[in-house]
């Protein structure tokens, strides 16, 4: 006769025997299930659970990729649709050519070689570009003529036709102080916008208006443009500084340098070289030639904290990126946190003098490194820099949140927690 029993999990002809087997692996189970939690509760000292795979980072993104060296230290970068890069050749280093492209073919002289060579006869001749940047195959160059004493001027070229495209005489709005060093493009009105670092109080920011073709000099000496005397750059165990040629100590190129504006177009951020400060104003403002001088100085803001720098680049999350030149470094600031606290992207011993931030045709962040520091100007007419000036990118960070890994328990033993 079968009997049916709720403890035993099958019918069977020989019950005492079945339910014996199954109260043994029954057993079996909950010792296995014991030990298992035993493990997890008191885990070996040097147990630790696996990394996440790096595009899951945030902060400490050192996934640095070498994408080229320049034959010069570059003053400035810009990348074509197909992936060809641009770079100016820093007058600071005296290099034979003004701006180069990199193509598969690799360097060559840009727009091309009369252009780049003084006395060829060219129409136009370049003498020394900082600021390069495009729109589309448009390529602007920022001409600020220190070398030879040349007119200032902004040059654009079609690198598609391979034609010119326009010329722009600076002169009204320039200083014999003047060393035109960075440029935006307004995306959405016929405007440029120059950082003029000059020499102390005539610091200033410049607006192009693309329509009329006439500049305007604004902000001049205004704290948000001048250096900060107490901000230095110590690099290689030395203190950053030239000497003019009466033996007064100079600090070229250390007023307002580190340029962008944000995707809409709205605010201009900006700041001094050797300054911890970021500042911002509206757009709408810059264009306005009606407004008075104190009008437009009393609507600057302050920002946020920034390194010293001479680059930064927004993304479309409103993160500024910075070209940590003290630290060898990319660093950042986000609404995240209200702006109020600097991070670290990246930092590498070969980043010496990183410049040029752009998101390049791959949505990474692109820059250069040109060793400023040890060009002839800032050491007694002796150039110790050393090949190769590399042209790195690196993953920014990411452009949505992270929420969390799919089906990842939603709690965990307290020892796993801080691993």
């Amino acid at each position: 006769m079968l009997i049916k029993r709720k403890d035993m999990p099958f019918q069977t002809k020989n019950p005492g025997l079945k339910r014996g087997k199954w109260v043994v692996e029954r057993s079996i189970i909950l010792i296995s299930l014991s030990l298992c939690l035993s493990v997890l509760q008191c885990p070996a000292p040097d147990f630790k659970v696996p990394s996440f795979p790096q595009f899951f980072k945030g902060k400490g993104n050192d996934d640095l990729q070498e994408v080229g060296r320049a034959p010069t230290g570059p003053g400035g970068l810009c990348q074509l649709p197909n992936g060809d890069y641009i770079i100016s050749c820093h007058q600071f280093f005296g290099h034979q050519y003004r701006v180069m492209r990199k193509s598969r073919d690799g360097w060559a002289p840009f727009p091309n070689l009369e252009m780049n060579t003084p006395g060829s006869g060219s129409p136009i001749e370049l003498d020394s570009v900082l600021g390069v940047v495009n729109d589309g195959n448009i390529v602007w160059m920022l001409d600020n003529g220190r070398r030879s004493g040349k007119e200032p001027k902004l040059i654009a070229w079609d690198a598609k036709k391979e034609a010119l495209h326009r010329i722009i005489l600076l002169v009204p709005s320039v200083k014999k102080t003047s060393i035109l060093k960075n440029l935006v493009l307004d995306p959405n009105h016929p405007f440029i916008y120059i950082s003029d670092p000059a020499d102390g109080a005539d610091s200033a920011i410049i607006v192009v208006d693309l329509q009329t073709g006439l500049s305007r000099r604004v902000l001049q000496g205004h704290v948000s443009v001048r250096n900060d005397p107490s901000v230095s750059i110590i690099l290689d165990g030395k203190p950053l500084e030239a000497r003019r040629a009466d033996g007064q100590i100079a600090t070229p190129l250390s007023g307002v340098s580190p340029f962008a504006l944000d995707r809409k177009g709205e605010w201009l951020y900006y700041g001094p070289r050797n300054s911890t400060t970021l500042y911002r104003i509206k757009t709408d403002l810059l264009r306005r030639a009606d407004l008075a001088s104190a009008t437009l100085n009393a609507h600057v803001k302050g920002f946020s904290p920034k390194p010293v720098c001479d680059s930064i680049v927004i993304d479309s999350k409103e993160r500024i990126y910075f070209s940590d030149i003290g630290n060898s470094a990319v660093t950042y600031v986000t609404p995240d946190d209200g702006y109020l606290e600097i991070h670290s992207l990246v930092k590498d011993p070969r980043m010496v003098w990183p410049g040029g931030l752009l998101f390049g045709t791959d949505g990474q962040l692109h820059f250069f490194c040109n060793q400023l520091n040890r060009a002839p100007i800032f050491n007694g007419g002796r150039n110790q820099t050393s090949s190769p000036y590399y042209l790195f990118k690196i993953r920014a960070l990411p452009t949505k949140r992270f929420k969390g890994l799919p089906d990842f328990p939603s709690k965990l033993p307290q020892p796993l927690k801080n691993q």
